[in-house]
């Protein structure tokens, strides 16, 4: 019996062809478009340090735990371990259970719970038993990963009926953009392979990763946003571009406005 750190011991394999450009890496192009999650928690960090500096925990654990799956991701697919493939995934379900517990709105609380704290143990606790749960079918974990991208849409629509901001809307039409050339590719490279490798170009899965750390870049401001919002609402959350407004391409980030004078 092979073991669990061993070469393609994983339950997946993706549609690029294994140790074709290196006898290291099992799957190049897959291992390095991990470099996108790379630039993407520093962007963060870097973008929106105004948020950071009033509230440094949630970016700063959020932005850790993004660069950890860039890590993972890139040593699953360098290796096609099974460990490699658990722990790829883990850090994404580890990713979204900190965002939640620290970006969830209170409005949208289930009823039982009553403070931020209570939420903290109720998704500390869902995380653990998910956590338990994706060593029993691995090859489902991606697919429920991903499910849980329409629930974030879902709770993004419900935010923006209350917002007249239109670089708001854009912003998030621009994200929801992203996260669908990111799940469409990740989708052609699981289930249109054949058709990929027949013309050679298996390459969807890192163009997913690349697509979908682009997505999160939108994704996070948003989030930023209504944070602010709901739990800053001495402050004014301002939408900006960086490096310019009028540049074609633009990477969206939060300013603060001071904070009202108080009579």
């Amino acid at each position: 019996m092979p073991s669990i750190f061993s070469y393609q011991s994983a339950e997946v394999d993706w549609c690029e062809g294994n140790f074709e450009r290196s006898a290291v890496i099992a799957e190049y192009y897959n291992t390095i478009s991990n470099v996108s999650f790379f630039v993407l928690s520093p962007a963060l960090l870097y973008l929106n340090r105004q948020y950071c500096q009033k509230k440094a925990v949630p970016l700063y654990f959020v932005s850790g735990l993004l660069l950890l799956v860039g890590v993972f991701s890139m040593y699953f697919h360098m290796t096609l371990s099974y460990v490699g493939q658990l722990l790829d995934e883990l850090s994404i379900l580890w990713s979204l259970a900190v965002a939640y517990s620290f970006w969830y709105p209170q409005a949208y609380f289930p009823k039982c719970i009553k403070t931020r704290r209570h939420f903290f143990w109720l998704t500390g606790i869902t995380t653990v038993i998910s956590t338990l749960m994706s060593f029993i079918k691995p090859t489902l974990n991606a697919y429920v990963l991903n499910c849980i991208a329409f629930h974030l849409l879902y709770l993004t629509w419900k935010e923006l009926k209350k917002c007249n901001d239109k670089r708001v809307h854009r912003m998030a039409a621009v994200m929801v953009m992203w996260w669908v050339l990111a799940i469409t590719s990740w989708i052609s490279d699981r289930w249109l392979c054949w058709l990929w490798q027949a013309i050679n170009f298996p390459y969807f899965h890192s163009f997913w990763h690349v697509l979908i750390a682009m997505s999160l870049l939108y994704c996070c401001p948003l989030v930023m946003y209504f944070d602010i919002t709901y739990e800053m609402p001495s402050f004014k959350p301002k939408l900006e571009y960086w490096p310019s407004d009028s540049w074609p391409i633009v990477v969206p980030y939060i300013a603060l406005e001071e904070p009202h004078k108080q009579c």
